[in-house]
């Protein structure tokens, strides 16, 4: 006879499997049958708010396990947050302007961008845009990412571009926006500028050469027949060069080599020199490098002075100190040609040709340009030497082609107008990590002006109008306003089909000489100025969001991107930052620690893991790692995490099917009704809540993973849980430690089940609806567990906690006996306990050891009794294991001599007698 299913004590419909990849679409149709986001807003209605602003993704193509990663990690917060009972809206967004849709339209064949307008381009790159956030948003909800999809923020949607104008109007207002001629970052391949944060750096092979430009007019200083020597890695520049910059403090050697005089630095002499090949090297004299100012010297190649000046940006790092200059191609170069007022010149075109004011090598890319240049000085007797240098180099982020530095008139957003109230506002933002503070003050600090404007059509349009009498810029508060007001109600399409005085408000004139015919600005505004604007377009103009937002969270590349933009942004409209706190994370690497890369092979697709492992797995691997540096994934890892899940799911499974039978209003049992044992256990739930509450305000998500998966498996599977398996299966379905047992139980089964709910919001809101007493349709409107510090008892725990020593003891002895084949199941075994007087006086303190050890029997010898032979495995306390005496319990499989005592079920112990003869006579 099958007592144990006689008595039906073990019930549950939870499945054993989570089946999640085919459980969870299901369960995420039922949430959007349901709207659970409108469910859970409306249940926080009125509370306090926490604002987690979305950091807008790219719109194109499909999502990776970054962009996973970046998505689960805000999921987890928010979820989080709604449970400690504020309301904790979440709008996602999508980035939807920029040169890779423009790219993408252009490369997929089926238009031809030069037989359609501008509009008609436009409306290609809308429709792929929007397709992009149709597909992304589906994968990011098969995450089981919670948010109000039906109404994300979209950076091309008209209300979005409005608020982005009239963000660019009250720079413009504060005299924060102009128009220079500097050099920029310029992309040739993009045929663009570039802000920073659009620029990663790779390594080229560039060329190296010396190069030696003759005295002109020494001024006195330097003989006539000497020649200064520069050294770049940039040939292509030459052709710009109209100055050499040296360092005023700095000693400059005149050197004679093989007949000829040469000019460099004292401290750069003899690296130099080695590296040109010069072998007798003789100092004539030596003089400093503000003597030398105004000197002038011959251009290698062109008919054409270069003005020696002085400059503090000169260095001894590398090369010769004395640094040939192109104001055309380079920021210090550019500063210090203003200053000398030796003008600018530039003779590369937007796709970085060389133009006519390149004689000689017109036509020529620029890189090609390098090879002529070397030649040309090779021709004149010019060049000292050519070789090779492998450097970090500039290259466009989108296409991973080089950029070069041009001077091209831009417009620029100027920094250092508003740079310490920046640098003072990031004081006050709590970071995470906390070296976040540092890099991003750096590199406010240190960023030059941001050139806002990009010679594109897929974007934001710059506001600005011109005279077309005298060419002066038209912006003011009335044009933007009438502008703003035209792209919410058409959006910035309007802009490109729409003529000039349906642009302007009606009756505009020039200020400046009262011409009423304008020509209106064709760039468009940089990406980073688009998303950078979202605090003014989401946080402000959305009536459940606040301004400025608690937390904005994205990958550590976005310290040079969105932090910063928006952060710009911010400080120069409300003078502050936009954020609160910023949380970063690093980047998600292989099995072995390399980038992923598709032509590796090393990548892992998070719409796979989902569709083989389950969303669920893969939002556990997310809390499992320390995300806010590198980390690390693959198959094996992901496998690892799916173990993890199963112990986590069949312990709440076991939860689950030993609450048959118990209802919380009437079966629950006090506290001070409690055995030790169901105390302790509460005790440790406590902990635990405290820990894992901490951990998840402190965004430790691993931590969380860690504690969670630990009390699970440790304090609950492998001691709690084993050692009450006897009274739950072989008591009475009334018996009283059977209850205080379950209401242990429940009380572990509610609390894990909402503290995994943010991670494991599937498996959570699955184990919710079983759980008895539940009225709240779903886990995720209900509270966090609140730590009952009342059960807390310093002196029980710690005498249960030296209890775990000894008991980890006697099971080391239970294995080796069982490898010795002295016994099978522990329940075979007979422990016999010779202690030290401390362990005998801890375990005077406990009642029935057998099951706490899960034995059939336990004997603790005096001290006093002389102890037998064996393994010491205690200090001065003996552990013998011996077969257990009597028969086998049918029921509950207990050894002992009193099976069979009753005629009726002899093959019972007196225990199960009673409730199967109390259980039939019901």
């Amino acid at each position: 006879m099958d007592y144990g299913k006689t008595l039906n004590l073990l019930k549950t419909d939870f499945p054993m499997r989570g089946n999640l990849p085919q459980a969870e679409p299901k369960m995420q149709e039922k949430w959007a049958a349901e709207d659970i986001y409108a469910l859970v807003q409306e249940s926080r209605k009125g509370k306090p708010k926490f604002i987690l602003h979305d950091g807008p993704p790219y719109a194109n193509g499909d999502i990776h396990i970054g962009h996973a990663l970046n998505k689960v990690l805000k999921d987890i917060i928010v979820r989080f947050k709604t449970l400690q009972g504020y309301d904790s809206p979440y709008v996602p967004g999508w980035d939807t302007h920029g040169l890779p849709i423009e790219q993408a339209i252009t490369n997929s064949g089926k238009v031809d961008r030069k037989k359609m307008s501008v509009h008609e381009f436009r409306k290609y790159c809308a429709e792929y845009a929007m397709a992009s956030v149709e597909k992304q948003k589906s994968q990011f909800q098969r995450l089981g990412i919670r948010g109000d999809w039906n109404h994300p923020y979209i950076t091309l949607q008209p209300e979005y571009e409005a608020h982005q104008i009239r963000v660019f109007g009250q720079m413009v207002q504060k005299g924060y926006i102009y128009k220079g001629l500097k050099p920029v970052y310029w992309s040739p391949s993009s045929e663009s500028a570039l802000a920073e944060a659009e620029i990663e750096y790779k390594e080229k092979t560039s060329s190296s050469i010396y190069v030696a430009f003759p005295v002109k007019d020494g001024k006195g200083k330097l003989p006539q027949d000497a020649a200064i020597v520069i050294w770049t890695t940039t040939p292509w520049t030459l052709p710009a060069n109209l100055g050499i910059s040296l360092h005023p403090e700095f000693d400059y050697a005149v050197v004679q080599v093989d007949g000829k005089k040469y000019v460099l630095a004292q401290g750069l002499l003899e690296t130099a020199a080695k590296e040109i090949g010069w072998t007798d090297v003789e100092v004539l004299s030596t003089v400093k490098g503000s003597e030398l100012e105004y000197v002038t010297c011959q251009h290698p190649f062109y008919d054409r002075e270069s003005l020696v000046m002085v400059g503090e940006h000169v260095t001894l790092e590398a090369g010769t100190g004395c640094v040939h200059t192109a104001p055309g191609h380079g920021e210090d170069d550019f500063a210090i040609g203003q200053r000398y007022n030796i003008g600018v010149l530039c003779p590369v075109d937007d796709q970085g040709h060389f133009t006519a004011e390149a004689p000689g090598f017109e036509g020529l890319f620029y890189e090609k340009g390098n090879k002529v240049i070397i030649e040309k000085l090779q021709e004149s007797g010019l060049l000292l030497k050519v070789g090779e240098i492998k450097h970090q180099y500039a290259h466009d982020w989108r296409t991973k082609k080089p950029v070069i530095y041009r001077a091209t008139e831009q417009w620029f957003a100027s920094i250092d107008k508003f740079r310490q109230e920046m640098l003072d506002e990031i004081k006050e933002v709590k970071w995470t990590p906390t070296w976040g503070e540092v890099r991003l003050h750096n590199m406010i600090a240190e960023r030059g002006d941001w050139c806002i404007s990009r010679q594109r059509v897929w974007g934001v349009p710059i506001p600005i109008f011109y005279c077309r009498s005298c060419n002066e810029p038209l912006v003011n508060e009335q044009t933007i306003e009438h502008v703003a007001q035209l792209f919410a109600k058409e959006g910035s399409d309007a802009w490109f089909i729409k003529d000039e005085s349906e642009l302007l408000p009606q009756g505009t004139v020039c200020p400046k000489c009262g011409g009423d015919h304008f020509r209106k600005e064709t760039d468009i505004m940089d990406v980073w100025f688009d998303s950078g604007s979202s605090h003014a377009g989401v946080l402000e103009a959305r009536p459940e969001l606040q301004w400025p937002a608690d937390l904005y969270l994205e990958g550590s590349d976005q310290y040079r991107g969105w932090f910063n933009s928006s952060l710009i942004t911010g400080v120069a409209v409300k003078g502050e930052a936009p954020y609160k706190g910023i949380l970063s994370h690093g980047f998600t690497l292989d099995g072995e620690g390399r980038k992923m890369s598709k032509s590796i092979g090393n990548t892992i697709d998070p719409n796979q893991v989902s569709n083989k492992l389950g969303a669920d797995i893969l939002r556990l691997w997310v809390s499992s790692v320390d995300y806010q540096s590198d980390h690390r994934i693959s198959d094996n890892i992901l496998n690892q995490t799916s173990e993890v899940y199963r112990k986590i799911r069949n312990t709440l499974r076991f939860l689950l099917g030993n609450l048959s039978h118990f209802d919380p209003a009437t079966d629950r049992v006090a506290a001070e009704n409690l055995s030790e044992l169901d105390r302790y256990a509460l005790i440790r739930l406590n902990r635990m809540i405290s820990k894992v509450v901490q951990a998840y305000e402190n965004y430790e998500f691993h931590v969380v993973y860690q504690t969670i998966h630990h009390f699970c498996a440790v304090e609950m599977s492998s001691f709690y849980l084993d050692i009450i398996k006897d009274r739950l299966y072989a008591n009475a379905p009334e018996d009283a430690s059977r209850k205080a047992s379950q209401t242990v139980l429940y009380e572990v089964l509610t609390a894990i089940t909402k503290l995994i709910s943010p991670i494991l919001p599937h498996t959570a809101d699955e184990v919710w609806k079983y759980i008895p007493g539940i009225t709240l349709p779903t886990v995720q409107i209900a509270e966090l567990p609140e730590v009952q510090t009342t059960l807390y008892d310093d002196k029980l725990e710690q005498k249960w906690n030296s209890f775990l020593d000894v008991r980890d003891e006697v099971l080391k002895a239970l294995e080796e006996a069982r490898q010795q084949k002295v016994i099978g199941n522990s329940l075979g075994a007979a422990v016999h306990l010779y202690p030290s007087e401390e362990v005998y006086n801890l375990l005077s303190g406990f009642e029935q050891l057998d099951q706490l050890f899960i034995v059939s029997a336990v004997k603790v010898h005096l001290p006093t009794e002389p102890k037998p032979e064996g393994v010491t495995y205690l200090k001065d306390t003996v552990i013998q294991i011996a077969v257990a005496e009597g028969e086998k319990c049918e029921r509950c499989w207990i050894v002992t001599p009193e099976v069979g005592q009753s005629k009726e079920h002899p093959t019972l112990c007196v225990r199960c007698n009673d409730v199967v003869t109390a259980h039939y006579h019901e």
